[in-house]
């Protein structure tokens, strides 16, 4: 079997993670994430990782060494990992996919759901500090972000899109009838 990447690409709680969960333990996958480099970065410096010291750091780091620095790291790992299929999580960009295309059985995949449920998603699992505190107005600020502003226009460019705003088993077997077509 020829090595297969997804690269998922989605607003915040679109299930992104999910998929890659979903995709890690059902098939034995391994998985990248483009916020662990910056993560790391930001626990070395003792700084909290909250989404705004995250974005924060993504944009001076792609300012001084290249919006591509990320995605560089990214598809060294993609590249050097022996896992049949590679699950690449947090694409932003579109240095990030214009890099990332150019590996071999690379997939562009769109995970969407309307903003309320991804709201709703997102104070529940509380994954970056204060999400659980956050309004609504607050989400859709942090959506304007820069790191998510291109996310729509990305995601209009994938291979496949994934409507996830129904239950995990919907998600689950809509990623299934992909890989099916792949492997």
């Amino acid at each position: 079997m020829k090595k297969i990447i997804f690269g998922l690409v989605g607003s915040p709680a679109a299930g992104k993670g999910e998929a890659t969960s979903y995709i890690v333990d059902k098939y034995k996958a391994s998985s990248h994430r483009f916020s662990t480099p910056m993560f790391d970065c930001l626990k070395r410096l003792f700084i909290p990782d909250s989404r705004t010291n995250l974005i924060k750091f993504s944009e001076t780091t792609r300012e001084m060494f290249g919006d591509d620095l990320y995605a560089k790291v990214v598809a060294q790992d993609c590249v050097n990992d022996i896992a049949d299929i590679v699950v690449v999580e947090g694409i932003r960009r579109p240095a990030d996919v214009s890099l990332l295309s150019k590996l071999d059985n690379f997939y562009l995949m769109y995970i969407t759901a309307p903003v309320e449920i991804r709201f709703e998603r997102t104070k529940q699992r509380g994954e970056k500090a204060n999400e659980n505190e956050m309004t609504l107005e607050m989400f859709l600020g942090q959506e304007q972000a820069s790191t998510e502003i291109l996310i729509p226009e990305i995601g209009a460019t994938a291979k496949y899109t994934i409507d996830n705003s129904g239950t995990k088993e919907e998600l689950h077997s809509k990623i299934d009838e992909i890989i099916a077509k792949l492997i």
